[in-house]
């Protein structure tokens, strides 16, 4: 069974690299072969890639984190924590959106089980001046994995993306509620509170502590099936 999915979120922090990452490692436990590919990454430090999401998702796909292996899941790397059109701008750069989709839809022909493309900060954050994340969504044309959070204007915020989607006809594959740290509303209030305005999937993920499991992310199974 072939599943190409776009991982997207409703803001920059919510988990997403920790959730593509965590769909990595299921598939991989359930035999599946698997890619992941971040294409734009902002706020990239050279010197430490291993803390960045690319090394994340590489460490996911048990690669090493060399050089070639960084351009292949990331060739789009900027070193400034913006909004990607801004971080371009500020090294006198400009992201080609037709390059972008070209690159994405390459990816995505490849013949893995599971193939991820991971987004950049929230679905409405610009590439350009004139395309945002959700316009390189609706051209790689495939399903969302929308990754949400429990805090305080989540239901909001996550309520708002999938009226945008909707309205560009993009199919959502689920919703993943990854809890928010310190935050006020518990991952169950804000899964009760969802389940009156979707009839989508909703897979909650509990916060991790920093010694947890790194395969044990088994609330994502269920996405895979």
């Amino acid at each position: 069974m072939n599943q190409r999915f776009f991982v997207t979120s409703t803001g920059t922090g919510i988990g997403k690299s920790f959730i593509t990452a965590g769909l990595v490692r299921q598939a991989k436990a359930l035999w599946r072969s698997v890619a992941a590919h971040k294409p734009i990454i902002s706020g990239f430090d050279p010197t430490n890639p291993g803390d960045s999401d690319t090394g994340l998702l590489l460490q996911s796909l048990g690669e090493v984190i060399n050089e070639e292996t960084i351009h292949r899941l990331s060739p789009w790397r900027y070193t400034a924590p913006l909004a990607p059109a801004l971080a371009a701008r500020q090294e006198d750069r400009e992201i080609d959106f037709d390059a972008l989709v070209m690159h994405t839809r390459g990816a995505l022909l490849a013949p893995n089980d599971l193939i991820l493309i991971e987004g950049v900060g929230g679905i409405m954050v610009p590439l350009t001046d004139r395309h945002t994340v959700l316009d390189w969504i609706e051209e790689s044309e495939v399903p969302v994995i929308l990754v949400v959070g429990s805090y305080l204007g989540s239901i909001s915020h996550t309520l708002t993306a999938l009226t945008v989607l909707k309205q560009r006809g993009i199919p959502i594959h689920a919703i993943v509620v990854n809890e928010s740290e310190g935050a006020s509303v518990t991952l169950q209030q804000t899964m009760e509170q969802l389940l009156p305005f979707t009839s989508l999937p909703l897979a909650p993920v509990a916060r991790r502590d920093a010694g947890y499991d790194v395969n044990d992310v088994k609330e994502l199974r269920a996405l895979l099936a």
